[in-house]
């Protein structure tokens, strides 16, 4: 855009020197062809003014579809994160279903994961928070704690998100969802606008889990930052 400045200057400077002319000079400092040859200058760069700012106008708008619809992308694919099933036999959108010793203990977890199938991902973030506190040492602490993360960014609370998220890979880096919760931390940290972040956080699964499919998306995000 820049690149019209000093063309549009010249032609509109021209244009008003001759303009002027013809407003200041007597009457018959002009012949009739001249004063003719005059005023069509003066609209042919007028014209290319124009054109050169509608063509400016029209390459800065495609620039700005080209750069919301990477975005869009970006955010569609990370966020797809947080619906993928864990296991290739459940829907879309379903945690793990998980058994463990303690009645209670798959009750509550149970409830909190129905929620999410059903997709009231606030309550399910309630449901999941109040089973983290509850049994902090769960075998399905982890699990807990990913969906917990996942209904957060769900509910449009990314800074929870990337709280919950960067604690469940801090406390357990060995997880199986550490690289994924990685993954929905860095989306979260794109809503918010700490792309420093969400950089921060995409290296950190191609430099710790260089074998995971979720380093693969990480790479392929990591060019879009």
């Amino acid at each position: 855009m820049q690149a019209f400045i000093p063309r549009l200057g010249t032609a509109f400077t021209a244009g008003l020197t001759i303009a002027l002319a013809l407003a200041t000079a007597p009457a018959h400092a002009f012949s009739d062809d001249e004063a003719r040859w005059a005023i069509l200058e003066l609209r042919t760069q007028i014209k290319q003014i124009n054109e050169q700012n509608q063509q400016a106008r029209l390459q800065l708008a495609d620039q700005i579809d080209m750069l919301r619809h990477e975005l869009a992308s970006m955010r569609g694919q990370l966020e797809h994160l947080t619906r993928r099933p864990p296991t290739g036999n459940q829907p879309e959108n379903a945690p793990q279903d998980r058994q463990t010793a303690d009645p209670q203990e798959q009750a509550a977890y149970q409830a909190a994961a129905d929620q999410y199938r059903s997709g009231k991902y606030k309550e399910a973030a309630t449901a999941f928070a109040a089973f983290t506190q509850a049994y902090p040492d769960s075998e399905l602490s982890g699990d807990a704690r990913f969906y917990l993360g996942s209904s957060q960014y769900a509910t449009r609370d990314f800074k929870g998100s990337v709280q919950t998220m960067q604690d469940l890979v801090k406390t357990r880096p060995q997880d199986p969802r550490a690289p994924d919760a990685l993954l929905v931390a860095a989306a979260s940290q794109i809503e918010i606008n700490d792309l420093a972040g969400a950089k921060a956080s995409l290296q950190r699964i191609i430099k710790d889990y260089p074998n995971t499919s979720a380093a693969e998306t990480a790479k392929s995000r990591m060019k879009l930052l």
